[in-house]
C-alpha cells in the first residue's frame, strides 16, 4: 500500500502509496465507490479513526488553501464546491493533508508552531505550477501560520532522464526555474522536475529530507507518461500513532 511511510516527527507521519493502494483519484473515469472505499482502507491503514484525508482539486496552478475543520459526515470529495478546494497546495494544523500524482511531483511539508504543534502542507508540483510558483507560496503560507524548522518529503515523480519536452518548453521553464534545465537519456531537451523543486525549497531555507524514485520507470507506481489511463497514487501527512 505504500512505496514509503516514516514517522517524520515526533507524532507526524507522512508516506506516499503505490499501485497496491489502488487510484486514488475520482477524476479519472474510476467507479466512485471504489475510489471513495480504497480512501477509506488508506485512512484506517493510517490509523486516523474518524478523521479523514482532505484531497483538493487541482488544476496545476499556485493556489494554496488552508484547510481548517473535518468535512461533514456524508459529504463526498468529488464535489468541488463541497469540501475539496480547487488549489495545488493545501496547509493546515493538524488536519490530514492528501496530494495525488502520477509523474508530477508530491510534496509533503511538516513545521512547528511557536506552541510546538505541528504545521501541516502538501504540493502538487507539475511543470506549470512549479513554473508559476506553487512551492514558494505554500511554503509561505505555512510560515504566515506560524510554521518554522520546515522539513520537506518529496515523493516519487518523473525524473530527468525520462521526462522529454520540446526545446521551446525547456527554455520557457529553465527561465523561471533553472535548475530544472536537463538533457534526457536519449540526448533530447528535458526537465528535471525534482531537480526544481529542490532548488525552490533550498532557496526559502526548506531542507529536504526524502526524495523518491522514478514514477516512469517504477511500475509499483502509477506513470502517465507510460500509460496515459492511469490512476493516481497518493502524498500524505497526517498526526497520531500512525499505526
Amino acid at each position: 500500500m505504500f512505496s514509503w511511510r516514516a514517522e517524520v516527527r515526533p507524532g507526524v507521519w507522512a508516506a506516499f502509496t503505490n499501485v497496491a493502494a489502488g487510484n486514488l483519484a475520482l477524476h479519472v473515469g474510476d467507479d466512485p465507490a471504489a475510489v471513495r472505499r480504497r480512501r477509506e482502507e488508506l485512512e484506517q491503514a493510517a490509523g486516523l479513526g474518524p478523521r479523514r484525508f482532505r484531497f483538493m482539486n487541482q488544476v496545476h496552478g499556485n493556489a494554496v488553501s488552508v484547510v481548517a475543520g473535518s468535512p461533514a459526515p456524508g459529504v463526498d470529495d468529488d464535489e468541488p464546491a463541497a469540501v475539496a478546494p480547487t488549489a495545488d497546495a493545501m496547509v493546515s494544523a493538524g488536519e490530514p493533508l492528501a496530494v495525488m500524482v502520477a509523474d508530477c511531483v508530491p510534496i509533503v511539508m511538516v513545521g512547528e508552531s511557536a506552541a510546538g504543534g505541528p504545521l501541516l502542507g502538501v504540493v502538487h508540483a507539475g511543470r506549470p505550477g512549479m513554473a508559476a510558483g506553487v512551492v514558494p507560496a505554500a511554503v509561505a503560507r505555512l510560515r504566515a501560520l506560524g510554521a518554522e524548522n520546515i522539513g520537506a518529503w518529496i515523493g516519487p515523480s518523473i525524473c530527468g532522464n525520462c521526462y522529454e519536452v520540446p526545446e521551446a518548453m525547456r527554455a520557457e521553464v529553465a527561465a523561471l526555474v533553472p535548475a530544472a534545465w536537463c538533457t534526457t537519456s536519449q540526448g533530447t531537451p528535458g526537465l528535471d522536475l525534482p531537480a526544481g523543486v529542490r532548488s525552490q525549497l533550498a532557496a526559502d531555507g526548506v531542507a529536504v529530507e526524502y526524495s523518491g524514485g522514478c514514477t516512469r520507470e517504477d511500475e509499483e507506481l502509477f506513470s502517465y507518461r507510460r500509460d496515459n489511463r492511469t490512476g493516481r497514487f497518493a502524498g500524505l501527512v497526517w498526526t497520531g500513532e500512525g499505526q
